[in-house]
């Protein structure tokens, strides 16, 4: 369904990504795991045409998406619910779900407000006012809204409470359920392993490691991988970065 095979993307000067490659097929869960730094969000980058690879290919249902501009990505099938608070947040909740909304495929506003019905109570308040996991809602929905084959979800549980990274476990769980393929970079390996069927380590721009959830659980490269992640996550909640 989605393959990139051996990009390469620069920012100025600085080669960040490095040869990645990696595969996703329908109706499969894959995770990308790293450190901050390690190269996730511009892989996502890269897939929606954000910044374009330099080098390499990105196909996805055996077309070439490498150098498509991100809206023709999006309309191919590819839903983006990047990391950090990236909604309008001048704009309510309903506004903001009837910009991404399409017509043309399975997920409809009712089934989208049925996965989350909180976002019906919501409606009227401003994307600014939303809580942390409210908004999170929200970019999963709005991206449901796009109607996409895979759904790419970078960083999903950042700055989230350990109540609402359950909550969204559940949620995710719902959307796996339905069928719809999922790429998801996360740096708390133990949340996105139990959601997924294969995943990737990655580290500074490069692959490290692929396999299934089960064998990445005790892979060596995981191990430093999961100490310091667990590290960078309980300062970011204690405002020490």
């Amino acid at each position: 369904m989605l393959e990139v095979k051996a990009i390469d993307v620069y920012y100025g000067a600085s080669h960040v990504l490095q040869g990645v490659s990696l595969t996703v097929r329908a109706g499969e869960v894959v995770v990308l795991l790293g450190r901050n730094g390690a190269g996730k969000t511009t892989t996502f980058r890269a897939v929606m045409g954000l910044t374009p690879a330099r080098r390499g290919d990105i196909n996805f249902s055996g077309k070439a998406i490498t150098h498509l501009p991100p809206h023709s990505i999006v309309r191919a099938g590819l839903g983006l619910a990047p990391s950090g608070r990236r909604l309008f947040g001048a704009l309510t909740v309903a506004e903001n779900l009837a910009l991404a909304e399409r017509s043309d495929g399975p997920w409809t506003r009712k089934r989208v407000l049925a996965l989350f019905p909180k976002l019906a109570e919501l409606a009227p308040r401003r994307a600014t006012f939303l809580s942390g996991g409210e908004q999170q809602m929200l970019k999963i929905a709005r991206a449901l809204l796009s109607q996409p084959h895979i759904l790419l979800l970078d960083e999903p549980t950042e700055g989230l409470a350990p109540v609402v990274v359950r909550e969204l476990g559940g949620w995710l769980r719902g959307i796996r359920d339905e069928g719809l393929a999922i790429l998801m970079a996360e740096q708390n390996a133990h949340f996105a392993l139990a959601l997924a069927d294969r995943g990737y380590v990655m580290e500074k721009g490069r692959i490290l490691r692929e396999g299934t959830a089960s064998e990445l659980l005790t892979a060596p490269e995981l191990a430093t991988h999961l100490a310091l992640g667990s590290r960078q996550r309980l300062a970011k909640n204690n405002g020490m970065a």
